[in-house]
């Protein structure tokens, strides 16, 4: 991963995803609601799919849109870092996963 950007700044973050029209968002992976969220960037589309839809049980798998504040306190709880592609002019790759900030 030496050669992918790492990020952990939140500005940085915010900025790229930013590029990108990104918004943050978690889904509920864990058998009891509220207990796992698994953080979220997402892109185009999927920021507004099945949003409408506020009745479904809370541990669905649908994803929630969130505030970044909440969205980084999250991040900073689980000690993660975004790895993402180097920047290439005229490219906005919105590839990315987390990684525990001790495995850069």
């Amino acid at each position: 991963m030496a050669d992918k950007p790492v990020l952990t700044d939140h500005d940085a973050i915010r900025d790229w995803a930013a590029a990108r029209m990104g918004i943050p968002a978690v889904v509920d992976v864990s058998p009891q609601a509220g207990v796992q969220p698994e953080l979220l960037i997402v892109f185009d589309q999927a920021a507004y799919q099945d949003q409408d839809r506020p009745e479904r049980p809370p541990n669905s798998g649908g994803i929630e849109l969130v505030e970044w504040d909440e969205w980084f306190r999250m991040f900073d709880d689980a000690d993660l870092a975004l790895v993402v592609q180097p920047e290439q002019p005229g490219v906005l790759d919105n590839s990315h996963e987390f990684i525990k900030r001790d495995e850069r």
